[in-house]
């Protein structure tokens, strides 16, 4: 291994002072010496304003594209859940209407609903009590299975909570490239409100008159 060192620092030493010192390659147009460290130069972009537009519009239609597929993918699983019990679902409303306060008082929800008190809380799958007596009990009565449908049905709403914040946010992009798209134009105008992360930035534009 010494050797085998000793030998790759001898050829290299060679072949510097071999190298003429004219040497010419195009790629030293293209590379500068930075703190002893060579460091490629990035070609500059030419691109014409209209070709910006273009890209730019490309760019809001691929946007557009997925959001819409994100809206679709979120539509269907709310479809499969029915947002049953969802965080953040707004209560539903059962009102009962009356004549006197005596009604009012001696109104039992239970028995107006024709239920078991235990079922009254729920807002699906809330059988009377003819059906109760009538049907077989289905579905899974193991606490165990209980659990892990619970756990599976969790698990579908964060992955529709995560859905419903992507398609929020490629919305926001759209709106953004939307902006810097317009503001190619070269029409006087005013930014009204700073660019933040749950919005572009708002801009009033001179109105001209079209031809």
């Amino acid at each position: 291994d010494y050797h085998k060192k000793q030998n790759a620092l001898r050829a290299l030493q060679k072949k510097a002072l071999d190298k003429n010192p004219d040497e010419f390659y195009f790629k030293m147009i293209h590379a500068e010496l930075k703190d002893g460290v060579h460091v490629i130069k990035q070609p500059k972009e030419e691109v014409t304003p209209e070709q910006v537009k273009l890209m730019r519009t490309q760019d809001i239609k691929y946007m557009e594209m997925k959001r819409v597929a994100e809206a679709k993918k979120i539509e269907r699983l709310k479809s499969e859940l029915h947002l049953l019990d969802a965080e953040g679902k707004s209560p539903n409303k059962h009102v009962f209407f009356f004549d006197t306060k005596k009604e009012v008082q001696e109104f039992d929800i239970a028995t107006h609903l024709d239920t078991v008190p235990e079922l009254v809380s729920r807002t699906y799958n809330r059988p009377t009590i003819a059906t109760l007596q009538k049907e077989t009990l289905k579905g899974a009565t193991n606490p165990a299975q209980l659990k892990k449908l619970a756990q599976q049905r969790k698990n579908q709403y964060d992955l529709l909570k995560q859905r419903i914040d992507r398609e929020k946010a490629m919305f926001v992009v759209a709106q953004k490239i939307q902006t810097r798209k317009d503001l190619l134009d070269k029409t006087h105008k005013v930014k009204v409100k700073k660019e933040t992360k749950n919005g572009p930035a708002i801009y009033k534009f001179k109105f001209q008159r079209k031809r």
